[in-house]
């Protein structure tokens, strides 16, 4: 009992000096600090929750907690051994997160210009966006109907640039013929994925790198994994037509939403590809939810 009143006693004499003591001090700025902070660490949270770093990211937290448990108990072996894991986990951490933190780092790359991006070229012109949403959701649904599989992505901020280069440069002005004949079962582009650029058929043939996610659905197959690995590391949108099904599906940000029929995949491609003033002034284009896996109504 006496050893454990000690600790106890040690536990509440730290808690004094590093807490309460401090929160005597704090300031306005201090506020601030927390706050930002708060930001981080929920960001964080919430972009490596469904990806393998959330399991590599709890190890990490057990790990901090048993060093702060021997360094609270004193015990010299284990802090010694933990100590020297340290030094080099910095570099070990790195590796481990290295898809994770690149992915991170051009979704940061990308959010300063999040809010003027309906200004590029590209999107100045509404009739436009609108003519190339008529044409991909038109195209989408005859190869729904025909069971002919698909994989069209649109670029946004994040450019494509390296992926764009694993297949065939056409830079072709957008259009459902040409995205049916790219697709057709015995073309020789037709297994990989078409990219548009500034609304143009810019590559097709084009190779994804498939999603790093473990929770995803077994029964997905590459076409839809691509789909969502290139979501995972862009802000680009894709729209995905199984072979198997004709069900059409859309990823973005590493989220997959399925069972679009046209209305529905108009009205969410208007969403999401329209300038705000557009959008606004259309009765149709409602924002979609975003949830990790949602079934379209059929409309």
């Amino acid at each position: 009992m006496a050893e454990l009143k000690l600790i106890f006693d040690q536990i509440m004499h730290l808690f004094e000096m590093h807490v309460l003591f401090r929160i005597r001090d704090i300031g306005p700025m201090d506020l601030v600090d927390i706050l930002i902070l708060s930001f981080i660490f929920f960001f964080v949270f919430k972009f490596i929750i469904n990806r393998r770093a959330g399991s590599l990211a709890l190890g990490l937290l057990f790990l901090l907690i048993v060093m702060a448990l021997t360094w609270l108990f004193d015990m010299k072996a284990m802090q010694f051994i933990l100590q020297n894991f340290a030094q080099a986990g910095i570099i070990a951490i790195i590796i481990m997160f290295q898809p994770e933190l690149r992915s991170g780092l051009e979704k940061i790359g990308t959010m300063p210009i999040s809010n003027i991006k309906h200004v590029s070229p590209y999107t100045k012109n509404a009739s436009h966006i609108t003519s190339a949403i008529k044409i991909i959701t038109e195209t989408a649904c005859e190869l729904s109907m025909e069971k002919t599989g698909a994989l069209i992505v649109i670029e946004r901020s994040t450019k494509l640039g390296e992926h764009i280069k694993t297949g065939t440069i056409i830079n072709a002005q957008l259009s459902g013929q040409l995205l049916k004949n790219i697709f057709f079962n015995k073309a020789p582009l037709h297994d990989g994925a078409v990219i548009l650029k500034d609304f143009r058929i810019y590559s097709a043939g084009c190779f994804l790198p498939l999603s790093l996610n473990e929770n995803i659905d077994e029964n997905m197959g590459t076409r839809h994994r691509a789909g969502l690995g290139i979501t995972e590391i862009s802000d680009a949108i894709v729209i995905i037509v199984s072979e198997e099904t004709g069900k059409i599906s859309i990823a973005r940000d590493g989220v997959l939403k399925q069972n679009y029929s046209y209305k529905s995949l108009q009205k969410e491609l208007a969403s999401l590809l329209l300038p705000n003033e557009s959008v606004k002034n259309s009765k149709s284009h409602k924002p979609a939810k975003n949830n990790k896996k949602e079934e379209t109504p059929n409309e």
